[in-house]
Parts: structure tokens; sequence; C-alpha cells
């Protein structure tokens, strides 16, 4: 989802600027008014001796003088702030917002968001989708891209391993601790995961159900989220009885305390590897470097943990 506000890069110079000339107002004055005092003889007539000028006058002199220089050096207009395009995965749907309004923060320059499944956003991306970065929830989208030429070279990066649990509503009576056995209760019509044709997280869910031998008795009741979000609102919606879903949204303010999960061991299906690209085709290339520098900072780093992201050393 793309942020409304838009920030200039150099917007804090531009407010030092106004305070600075505020200050020179506010120094010529009192120099006046003390130089006018100065000038007054002991029987309250003005004299017309000139007096050389008080420490006090040369302070506020010199003060205006600085702002004479810091309007003329201002002559070379801002840079425009910039937008940056991003297609993440859906898992990053409340993680990212966090991150964007961060980096934003920071550098004045905005991130429009847009969140899918990876699958998805691949095949756009074949088909020229105007994105200037994409963070996979599967690291072999990003490599088939980079392996098409579709990237710029060496931008590849690994940000993350992701999760998955179970998930049911608050009021749910179904006992998730018990792990994906819980599946074969007979309370249970409909379990939710993703699309794994294109959800990676889908996928994962899916390794999961198998690794346990729960397939063929469950395969029924399966039904399928276009990405891992969507798969989240069908549990909380009453859609489905219980859902698997990324960790990333089961902690997120929006659902922790809507719902019980149970975490699935990480042995049960393979490891949920996410990498980014910058796409070659992207305009904004030096400003999608700076973004994933962002993200390797130690205060987004910790951010992606706390959204239950396993983040790369």
């Amino acid at each position: 989802m793309p942020y409304p506000w838009r920030l200039g890069k150099h917007r804090g110079e531009s407010e030092a600027r106004v305070l600075v000339t505020a200050f020179g107002s506010v120094a010529l004055s009192l120099a006046l008014r003390n130089n006018e005092k100065s000038n007054i003889a002991p029987d309250g007539s003005k004299m017309r001796k000139k007096f050389p000028l008080s420490p006090f006058n040369r302070f506020c002199l010199t003060l205006l003088a600085l702002v004479a220089i810091v309007n003329l050096g201002t002559g070379v207009p801002a840079r425009a702030a910039e937008e940056l395009t991003v297609a993440a995965a859906a898992d990053l749907t409340f993680a990212f917002k966090d991150v964007a309004a961060k980096f934003q923060t920071q550098t004045g320059d905005s991130v429009k968001l847009s969140f899918g499944s990876s699958g998805n956003f691949f095949s756009q991306i074949q088909n020229g989708a105007p994105y200037d970065l994409f963070f996979s929830a599967d690291i072999s989208y990003a490599q088939k891209l980079e392996a098409a030429g579709l990237t710029e070279p060496g931008s590849l990066y690994k940000y993350a391993i992701g999760k998955i649990v179970l998930w049911v509503p608050a009021d749910s009576k179904l006992d998730v601790s018990k792990g994906l056995t819980v599946l074969t209760d007979p309370a249970i019509h409909k379990i939710a995961i993703a699309n794994p044709e294109h959800a990676p997280y889908g996928r994962a869910a899916m390794a999961a159900i198998k690794h346990d031998g729960l397939y063929d008795q469950i395969k029924d009741q399966i039904v399928l989220g276009e990405n891992i979000s969507q798969t989240a609102q069908f549990v909380q919606s009453g859609n489905a009885d219980i859902g698997v879903i990324a960790l990333s949204l089961a902690i997120s303010p929006a659902m922790k305390d809507k719902g019980k999960y149970f975490e699935i061991p990480t042995d049960d299906y393979p490891a949920i590897e996410q990498a980014a690209v910058i796409l070659k085709s992207s305009k904004h290339k030096e400003l999608a470097q700076k973004f994933i520098a962002f993200l390797k900072q130690p205060d987004a780093t910790e951010l992606m943990q706390r959204y239950g992201f396993v983040v790369p050393k």
C-alpha cells in the first residue's frame, strides 16, 4: 500500500534556514534598540557623536551576517524526493509497513508497497511490471530473475527466513498445541493454506502436512488463499476453521490478540529462504541500494526479528 505523505530530501535544511532567518531578524531588532539606547545622553537627549559598537551589537550584527551567508548559500535547489516501488511477498505486509515508515523518516524518500504472492509477482516482473525492488518469500524466484538477466548484477540479497504456524481465532475450541494432528479433529470443516502453486508459504504448509502423513485424510477440507495474507483472512472471517499462516502475520499487532497459534517445527518443511533483488529496469537503483542497506542496519534487523523472521548475519 502506498504511503500518502511525501517528504522533501532536505526538508530539515529548509526548516533550519527559516529558524536562522528568524534569529537574524530578532538580532537586528535588538542591535538597533541597544544602539539607540547607547546614543542617549544623561539628560535624555540624543547625541550626535558616534560611539563604537558595543560587544552585544557586534554579536547581533555577526549573526545577521550569518543569516545572509546561509540564504546566499542555498541558491542550489534541493534534490526532489524519490519514490521507490516495491513488490513484496504477503508475509511482509505488517513488517514492511513499519520498515518503510522508518526508511521514509530517515531519508525523506517514500516507498510504495505492493503485497501479494511471490509467484504472481515473478510472472508480472517477467512481463515488464515496473517495480524497483522485488522481495520474494522464495529465493528461487529471485534467482530465476537473476538468471534471466532481469536484475541488477550482484543485487541479490537473502534478507530473511520465514516460519509457519497453525492459527485459530481466540474463541476457537481447537487445541492448536497438539500440532498438525489437530487438523484431523472432526470439528474442522475447512483448513486454509496459501496456494502452493505460487505461494512459498503454501508450499511449506503442504510439505509439513505431507511430512506428518496427514494429506490424504484432510485433502478435501483444504481451501486455498491467493497468498498468505488472504489465507489468514479466511480464518479470521470464519470462512475456515483453522489455517497454516506465516508467523510474521500471527504475531503482528493486527492479529496477535485475535487468535492462538502453534509454531510448526522447522524440520517438517524446507526452509523458507527469502531474497530480494533490484530490477534492471528500475529508474531508482541508487535508492533501491539504500533501502537494502537500510534493512541491514541494527534497527531494521531487530524490527524484522520482532515479526518472527530469522535474519541472516
